[in-house]
């Protein structure tokens, strides 16, 4: 995701300890989603899932749900009481140990708001859109799901649409008539990663390296996206060609289509295969080339955590500084190497930086990687995501790259794409992949720049002894300058 500051209004539910996501990743191995969703009835839409799904033994568990009226639910065919929804929460409880399949039938709600399924009708001519946004936790209010980062499914999607319309998904989507859509089944990603956008779309498409690309905005901007496609296009090749010089592993997915929706909550949001930016990117009017910059930026941003995100996933919420650190370092980096926009390193200088120090000064601080204590849960998660997690982050990963030197940094990030791919990994995996690279101690410098937090000083000779309570980083300028 791209930040800018601007973050969901998420409705009271109970949130997901990071306590209850362990255990039910220790119990549950989730295979496959099944996914139906119609778009064709009206102020709601119609949900329904199944979900196959393996408990290692035998147990007690939930999935979670927030619909405006769940009409069913079985499990393994039994009949579960539809009555017994605790807020989001539906209790699965008696599983023996093996494979088990739930469905959901559920009526829920559009979001006006951002999160779940948005829908918007453009004044401009009447036409109406729905698109997904369902980072952190909001899956629930499509579909019912197991909504954790590290149970990781295969998703195939079915939507029902009006006549006239597209669907956009993750995967390359078909229509067979009757406004049935369906998507192909995507590899194993997390929950919030799921994505359609839906609606009379216009739309540029082309082809590049034998992948479909394409590029959607509403059709009232049509216009205007025509005027600078060639140039979002062309960037979108430019970074898709130097992403694969640098990373061994290829694109993971079979698609990439870049969606420009309105009344989004974020800048930009990375689902795989179905990228959703604010369309306020589409711009209507002459602009400066810093801001075509920013636009070449955080496509380049986004297309990075096709591969840190995407392709790995973090466990727990804990390291999603991780996420957004290296996709602003990759971002602003292979834009200078692979773009026209050669200055823009000096941009995250006078821009980005300055809301990592903002925030870096403030007594809500916290370190780029704090510990998973410090993220007990979803809610918390959210009060990380802000300049220490982007540009901060960034800046020691900048640091980082320079002290180990660019090779060895790729080879552990190969070496960590490799040994995760369509998994979920840590803080520790991400170092111990650096370290198989490397001479250097990256232990030792992630403890001193990541696990800290406040402005840092730095001084001659040895370190003084830190004030009890203190928060800011101190150390020696040969141990702390790369």
């Amino acid at each position: 995701m791209y930040g800018t500051g601007a973050i969901g209004q998420h409705g009271p539910m109970p949130v997901l300890t990071h306590d209850e996501a362990q255990t039910r990743a220790q119990l549950l191995d989730v295979r496959r989603y099944s996914v139906e969703l119609d778009l064709t009835t009206g102020e709601t839409f119609e949900s329904r899932t199944v979900i196959g799904f393996t408990a290692r033994a035998a147990g007690d568990t939930f999935v979670e749900l927030k619909p405006a009226t769940l009409r069913s639910a079985t499990l393994d065919g039994r009949h579960l009481d539809p009555e017994r929804l605790d807020g989001n929460r539906l209790p699965l409880t008696g599983l023996t140990e093996g494979e088990h399949e739930l469905r959901i039938d559920a009526t829920m709600h559009y979001s006006r708001t951002g999160e779940g399924m948005h829908r918007f009708t453009d004044p401009a001519d009447g036409e109406t859109y729905v698109y997904t946004q369902l980072f952190l936790d909001d899956v629930q209010r499509v579909f019912a799901a197991f909504d954790q980062p590290d149970l990781k499914a295969v998703f195939a999607l079915t939507v029902t649409a009006p006549d006239g319309w597209t669907v956009l998904a993750n995967g390359v989507t078909t229509h067979h008539g009757d406004g049935r859509w369906t998507a192909a089944p995507t590899p194993r990603i997390p929950t919030y990663l799921v994505a359609v956008a839906a609606g009379p779309w216009h739309s540029v498409r082309t082809e590049h390296r034998g992948l479909p690309f394409g590029i959607h905005c509403r059709r009232s901007l049509a216009r205007h996206l025509d005027e600078d496609a060639d140039e979002i296009l062309d960037i979108t090749r430019q970074c898709y060609d130097r992403y694969h010089e640098k990373f061994e592993e290829p694109y993971p997915f079979d698609s990439y289509d870049q969606a420009f929706v309105p009344e989004f909550n974020a800048g930009a949001m990375e689902n795989p295969g179905l990228v959703t930016f604010r369309d306020e990117f589409v711009y209507r009017s002459a602009v400066t080339d810093t801001e075509r910059q920013t636009r070449a930026m955080v496509i380049a941003h986004e297309m990075a955590h096709m591969w840190f995100g995407d392709l790995v996933t973090l466990r727990w919420w804990d390291d999603i500084w991780l996420n957004e650190s290296f996709a602003e370092y990759m971002g602003y980096q292979t834009l200078t190497e692979a773009t026209r926009f050669t200055d823009t390193w000096t941009d995250f200088g006078i821009g980005r930086k300055s809301w990592g120090y903002d925030a870096d000064q403030r007594p809500s601080t916290h370190p780029v990687a704090p510990d998973p204590d410090k993220v007990p849960d979803t809610a918390s998660a959210l009060l990380n995501f802000d300049g220490i997690s982007y540009a901060k982050g960034a800046s020691a990963l900048r640091q980082l790259v320079a002290w180990l030197g660019e090779k060895d940094f790729l080879a552990g990030i190969n070496t960590h794409f490799a040994r995760h791919r369509f998994g979920n990994a840590t803080l520790v995996d991400f170092l111990d992949s650096l370290a198989e690279a490397t001479d250097r101690d990256v232990h030792t410098w992630a403890a001193a720049w990541l696990r800290t937090t406040g402005v840092d000083t730095l001084t001659r000779g040895s370190p003084p002894k830190p004030a009890p309570g203190a928060s800011t980083s101190t150390a020696t300028a040969a141990a702390r300058t790369a």
